[in-house]
């Protein structure tokens, strides 16, 4: 039987990507107005259905939506239209200050020495002296041009807003039609979707409805109070139409980041022809700035939060590729059309790469940030964050949420060889600082502490080597009060003492006497007089082959310590071994976290 041959994927997905960029650009005089429509009927959709909770019905709602939004946007339009008005019949009093400044800026733009580079030059007396003759030749052929007439510019300004007009007509039709067909064409897309996957493609139509309604409603709030700080600051400033300009900034913000430049640009261009001197278009220039970066880094980061689900990357992305595609069409929707395909990869496996480049939310986990930044050695990094997390929380939770979890990322690859000796070491050195420092009692600011020479490759025993030099060869007093310390102890493999020595860490920035020992271990002993100071002993779970040594421990710490508690740290992340219920049969506790041990002892039980 032979066999069918296998086409390969990525071609076909390169052939699929070119043949829908040609769709969306030579098609795009139909997908902007179908695009435009749909858009604006889903941000204004809580409305519509706002008012049928009232009583309305969907048309009458929808209908009442249509002339609201039209009313609001004819209002706005009559406005500025009416100061685009009044500024025309000012600009002549303007163009002779805007040309002054012109020239000012030409001579800055010249270089130093080109005005003496001119002089310099021999002058050719012909060729000059012709140069009035040429001039008066062409002055007089272009006198003889027949002037045009009024119905020729009635006709062409005719022409030029033919266009946008009838496309505007064309997007408000397509948006009644939508608006009043929303429930039928979500049933269409459910059943073209399939029977199988109902529920995907109704979570996938509610998330991008409501992003989209959420981000419109953000920005228009955000670029009104904008455009209305910017019309009073400026007439507080003095300069002519501050509200026209405020308008504009506002309208223009729509447009992402380059709306800003040209709203700013108009604005100082305009101060320039104003007033005599450059101060009022540095200052108009300075209070734009000082604006925008408030409301974009301050403001928006509050309002918006994450309703866009865009990164800042991928909405400037997002402008470059709609822009090239749709123009200023483009420019104005790249960010509701790019939060439509974030939201469909977080349901469709095709798309998921999309979320993962373009989505606000991080592509990776902490303890996988984590493991990547220590073995790149980031250290600075690794500490920002750590620190930041336990102003929010505690040790405990960081080792159970982000290192143990972090490290384990690792065991596979060192296994397995992918990981290079030297990147090994520089792990081992990133763990060992980190910790140092995101759990030193004076970790909020400089620490000097006795270093030990050298560098073990068990992290644990050069940690606790570290607590040593500060602390004693006991890591503290032996004359503390009876049942008031807690001992975590392992068998002295790298893996027990390295959770040992997090966990007295962890215990002792809750105020707990924690100390970390090796079982049979003779160094570690005080003597059996000082057993009576222990209350609890905490034990990392065995691996498989420790067992038996395990649980011939845990019988010597009974028959030594018949008072003390034993418990065993089970982490999600230690494999099950197969006598599971004689190793927990042979402690009094069971914890599942650093956070829950901590909680043990801090309990005194």
């Amino acid at each position: 039987m032979s066999s069918v041959p296998t086409v390969p994927t990525r071609p076909l997905y390169i052939i699929s990507a070119t043949c829908l960029l040609a769709i969306l650009y030579f098609g795009r005089d139909v997908l902007q107005s179908i695009a435009l429509a749909a858009i604006l009927s889903t941000a204004v959709a809580p409305l519509t259905r706002r008012f049928a909770r009232l009583g309305l019905s969907r048309a009458p709602a929808t209908l009442v939506t249509v002339v609201l939004a039209a009313l609001v946007l004819a209002g706005l339009g009559a406005v500025m239209v009416g100061q685009f008005a009044s500024l025309t019949d000012d600009l002549p009093s303007y163009r002779k200050e805007l040309r002054a400044k012109t020239r000012q800026l030409q001579q800055l733009a010249e270089r130093p020495l080109a005005t003496l580079e001119a002089r310099l030059q021999v002058v050719d007396v012909a060729p000059a002296a012709a140069a009035p003759r040429t001039a008066q030749i062409a002055a007089s052929a272009a006198g003889a041009q027949p002037r045009a007439s009024v119905q020729d510019t009635a006709g062409r300004l005719l022409a030029q807003i033919s266009g946008p007009v009838g496309k505007a007509g064309i997007v408000l039709v397509l948006f009644i039609f939508i608006s009043l067909e929303h429930e039928s064409l979500q049933d269409r897309l459910i059943r073209l979707a399939g029977d199988t996957a109902i529920s995907r493609t109704m979570q996938t139509l509610a998330d991008a409805a409501q992003g989209i309604s959420r981000f419109f409603f953000a920005q228009i709030v955000v670029n009104a109070a904008f455009g209305l700080s910017v019309a009073v600051t400026l007439w507080l400033m003095g300069l002519p139409h501050a509200f026209l300009w405020g308008m504009l900034s506002g309208v223009l913000r729509f447009v992402p980041y380059l709306g800003m430049l040209i709203a700013g640009a108009f604005i100082a261009l305009f101060a320039a022809a104003v007033d005599p001197g450059w101060t009022l278009a540095l200052a108009c220039a300075a209070l734009f700035l000082v604006l925008e970066v408030g409301v974009a880094y301050l403001v928006e980061p509050r309002v918006y939060g994450h309703s866009s689900g865009l990164s800042p990357l991928a909405v400037i992305v997002a402008a470059l590729v709609w822009g090239t595609l749709w123009g200023p069409v483009g420019l104005i929707l790249s960010t509701p059309l790019t939060l439509c395909l974030v939201v469909a990869g977080r349901h469709v496996q095709a798309l998921a790469p999309l979320t993962t480049l373009l989505g606000a939310a991080p592509s990776v986990g902490a303890a996988q940030r984590f493991y990547q930044r220590a073995l790149a050695g980031d250290i600075a990094a690794i500490v920002r964050d750590g620190q930041a997390r336990l102003k929010r929380g505690s040790l405990a939770a960081y080792c159970d949420k982000v290192l143990i979890p972090g490290m384990a990322m690792a065991v596979p690859e060192i296994e397995s060889g992918r990981v290079a000796e030297q990147q090994l070491d520089q792990l081992r050195k990133t763990i060992v600082e980190v910790t140092e420092e995101i759990s030193a009692p004076n970790a909020d600011g400089p620490c000097k502490r006795k270093r030990v020479p050298l560098m073990d490759k068990n992290i644990g025993s050069h940690l606790r080597k570290l607590r040593q030099s500060r602390t004693g060869q006991w890591q503290g007093s032996l004359d503390v009060p009876a049942h008031s310390v807690t001992l975590c102890a392992g068998l002295g493999s790298d893996r027990d003492d390295f959770l040992c020595e997090l966990l007295v860490r962890a215990l002792a920035e809750g105020g707990a006497d924690a100390r970390s020992v090796v079982l049979n271990r003779a160094e570690d002993n005080p003597g059996d007089d000082k057993a009576q100071l222990v209350s609890n002993v905490i034990l990392p779970y065995p691996f498989e082959a420790d067992v038996d040594a395990w649980l011939e421990a845990v019988a010597n710490l009974r028959a030594g310590m018949p008072h003390a508690c034993i418990v065993v740290l089970k982490l999600q992340l230690d494999a099950r071994v197969t006598r599971q219920q004689e190793v927990e049969k042979a402690v009094d506790l069971v914890v599942q976290s650093f956070e829950q041990a901590r909680a043990f002892v801090e309990s005194g039980v």
